[in-house]
């Protein structure tokens, strides 16, 4: 296994004509060319299939929060979705010649390790612009095969923004990496809404990050523990009852208080 490079040496003025992009124009052909292309193979190879597909805004700004094992994790998430996904990812995946399919397709670099201002000015005008922003909540792929620990930035961008953030739960892609082919689940929890923070401190966005990232830990063990089938006969038994709402849980973070909001349920 490459040893993983955290910091990345180049300028920040290298990656101003990404974010330049994804400003000013949303992702083009090459999003729509990759879908069609991976989609096939995703599905042959991965068994790949979503769970709560319901749980993502159909229209309007949003966040999707996904845990991080596999660089195919970009694809799992986005190909069984109608609405176009346009990631953070980390600056060292921009150079030729993937980083004229990312810019095209939407995605723009954050450098991690920096205090980048930047990847968080073309998060909001993103989101400002109606669009859905893909942020993993580790903040970079987990190399353990276990889950990692969420990172203060998307609880930043939530609470900066106020719009509904879905948590995603990517099960078996942990096995990706070591060119097995694995089926993949991916499960799209019900949103959580933050009530908007015009300058959260660390702890109130590492406490928002948290939250979300405890409803990927419970998505995830429940299909690790039960299996693709198990989860879905939970989640048809609660359809069946009228159990399930995919209404954004609304929540506060006041400083230096808990979160309150209503109890959060598996959806």
């Amino acid at each position: 296994m490459k040893p993983q490079v955290y910091i990345d040496p180049r300028p920040a003025e290298l990656f101003e004509k990404y974010h330049k992009r994804v400003r000013e124009r949303g992702p083009d052909w090459v999003y729509s060319l990759a879908r069609t292309v991976l989609t096939p193979p995703v599905w042959a190879l991965y068994r790949a299939a979503p769970i709560g597909t319901e749980n993502v805004p159909e229209q309007g700004p949003a966040i999707l929060a996904p845990n991080h094992f596999s660089n195919l994790d970009h694809f799992f998430l986005g190909i069984f979705l109608y609405r176009r996904v346009q990631f953070m990812a980390k600056s060292q995946l921009f150079r030729f010649p993937l980083n004229f399919i990312l810019s095209h397709g939407g995605t723009f670099p954050v450098r991690r390790g920096k205090h980048d201002q930047e990847s968080f000015i073309t998060a909001h005008t993103v989101l400002g612009s109606g669009g859905i922003v893909g942020m993993y909540g580790e903040g970079g792929r987990s190399r353990t095969k276990k889950l990692g620990h969420p990172r203060p930035g998307l609880g930043r961008l939530a609470l900066e923004s106020g719009v509904p953030v879905t948590p995603v739960a990517i099960h078996g892609s942990e096995e990706v990496r070591e060119l097995r082919l694995p089926k993949v689940t991916i499960q799209y929890g019900r949103p959580l809404q933050f009530e908007k923070v015009e300058r959260p401190d660390r702890d109130q966005c590492e406490r928002a990050s948290s939250l979300v990232f405890d409803r990927i830990r419970e998505m995830y063990e429940g299909l690790r523990e039960q299996g693709r089938r198990g989860v879905l006969r939970v989640v048809r038994e609660r359809q069946r009852k009228g159990e399930l709402e995919t209404k954004p849980v609304l929540v506060r973070v006041e400083q230096g208080e808990p979160a309150s909001g209503e109890p959060l349920k598996v959806a």
